[in-house]
């Protein structure tokens, strides 16, 4: 059986690593670098780096701020914002990146997700999806949460596999910041739906709901940010949990 993985995400915004609930009232939660290191340090298994202002302010992901990070790195690292060509996955890759993370650009632009997997190879594309439900309905939202479209979350998730996703990072707006725990039933219900990997986002806020959300949802990662960023759960003391709970990690 695959181990699980435990990722742990850096969404910048000026330069710092920052939090919010349910994607406002952002809040300082350190500097990228030195986080980066402490997590490769504790034994993360993979490393997510998102630009939140980049689509949003018509901008490339800070290259020299990557480069920085992946200095710090011995483990996977996947690095999303501002991403709307193969020019600027190849300039990523160049500063240290193993996969690109895209949201807005593939929406947008369907057949990026096409080109990017024939250039680099379907292991390297993330589809990123920021999901809430509106009207009874699982709506897809861009630009870092802003901007409601009227995709269905599940239909466009379906088409992104069709097209060459090689995972799925999906954030419940919802849960996000929350702690109240992952959207299980949603999460459960498209990993039935598809055969790629799907990482888990938005709600951790105790070891309790990493165990469920490997439990009741089978998806193959979970990432968190502010649990890990202010010293709430350490990943090793996490993996330990999990291990004891019978779910496959790596320690």
């Amino acid at each position: 059986m695959l181990s699980k993985r435990i990722i742990p995400c850096l969404d910048v915004k000026d330069g710092r690593t920052v939090k919010g609930v349910n994607f406002v009232d952002l809040r300082d939660a350190g500097d990228p670098v030195e986080l980066a290191a402490q997590y490769a340090q504790q034994g993360a298994d993979e490393l997510v780096f998102l630009d939140i202002t980049a689509t949003h302010e018509r901008r490339k992901t800070m290259i020299e701020m990557v480069k920085a990070v992946a200095r710090q790195l011995n483990i996977p690292f996947t690095i999303g914002g501002g991403i709307t060509e193969i020019a600027d996955a190849e300039a990523l890759l160049n500063a240290g990146a193993d996969k690109i993370s895209i949201n807005s650009a593939a929406v947008r632009n369907p057949k990026l997700i096409e080109e990017l997997a024939k250039a680099f190879g379907v292991q390297f594309v993330v589809l990123a999806v920021d999901t809430k439900h509106v009207d009874g309905k699982n709506r897809v939202h861009l630009n870092g949460g802003r901007l409601i479209t009227e995709l269905e979350t599940e239909n466009w998730i379906k088409q992104a596999e069709d097209l060459g996703a090689g995972e799925i990072l999906l954030t419940s707006m919802d849960h996000d910041g929350t702690k109240a725990g992952f959207d299980c039933g949603l999460l459960g219900k498209i990993n039935q739906m598809i055969n790629i990997p799907i990482i888990a986002s938005g709600g951790a806020g105790n070891m309790d709901h990493f165990t469920e959300v490997f439990q009741k949802a089978n998806v193959d990662a979970a990432l968190a940010a502010s649990v890990f960023h202010y010293g709430e759960i350490l990943i090793p003391d996490l993996k330990q949990e999990l291990s004891r709970n019978q779910i496959p990690v790596r320690i």
